[in-house]
């Protein structure tokens, strides 16, 4: 009985099958970036346009993934990762300094990595909405991480006498569902705003929470 096929392993072109396979996978992502987060939408993509996109067969997409589902919860974690690692970085060149402008060096940098693509927005703030219960889950642990991600810094900043102490899991989970919905109504185009103003209206929210009415640093 003949077996299964299996991935070649050797080398082929001067690259390794992994090599092969990652490009691979990289090609259907940037596809599903532009239809998913452009047009026709993830609901209006089949996996033949997909394929076709991305200069690949449809036999190489179920190499690497299942559904195109797959391929939109593999973006929507893409997409938040940039935004991260650009929300790190922001926070990195604010090192030392003030919780305001620590505040405002990292949401700078999230809202310019978020916005500077549109595709990105759509997928992680439009896209995503209402697809299935996994993905539902997916989308709220990833706000969850955020949610840990403000905390932690809200933290900081009461241990450095910034910010009042208090848990502040509610108050983040709540600050974030404004951040993701001023950010999408701007990208539409219903705010009369630049992004600067936008970016500065949240960090006044931002530190109104961290700075309730009343609130005195320490010793003061």
């Amino acid at each position: 009985m003949a077996g299964r096929l299996k991935q070649p392993t050797g080398r082929y072109g001067g690259r390794s099958a992994e090599e092969r396979q990652a490009e691979r996978r990289r090609r259907f992502l940037d596809a599903g970036l532009q239809l998913f987060g452009d047009s026709p939408g993830f609901r209006g993509t089949t996996i033949a346009a997909l394929s076709e996109a991305a200069g690949l067969s449809t036999r190489q997409f179920y190499e690497e993934f299942r559904t195109l589902e797959d391929v939109l919860a593999a973006l929507h974690l893409q997409v938040n990762d940039w935004a991260e690692e650009a929300a790190l970085t922001g926070l990195a060149t604010a090192e030392g300094q003030p919780v305001a402008e620590r505040v405002t060096a990292a949401f700078r940098a999230y809202a310019a990595n978020v916005t500077g693509d549109p595709r990105r927005l759509r997928i992680t703030f439009t896209e995503i909405i209402g697809v299935s219960p996994r993905l539902e889950r997916q989308r709220l642990e990833r706000r969850s991480r955020w949610v840990d991600f403000l905390c932690a810094e809200a933290a900081a900043a009461a241990d450095r006498g910034e910010a009042a102490h208090r848990d502040y899991r509610l108050a983040a989970t709540a600050f974030i569902g404004s951040v993701n919905g001023l950010l999408h109504d701007w990208q539409a185009g219903y705010v009369d705003a630049d992004l600067d103003e936008v970016v500065d209206e949240l960090v006044r929210l931002l530190l109104g929470i961290l700075r309730p009415v009343g609130w005195r640093p320490e010793g003061v």
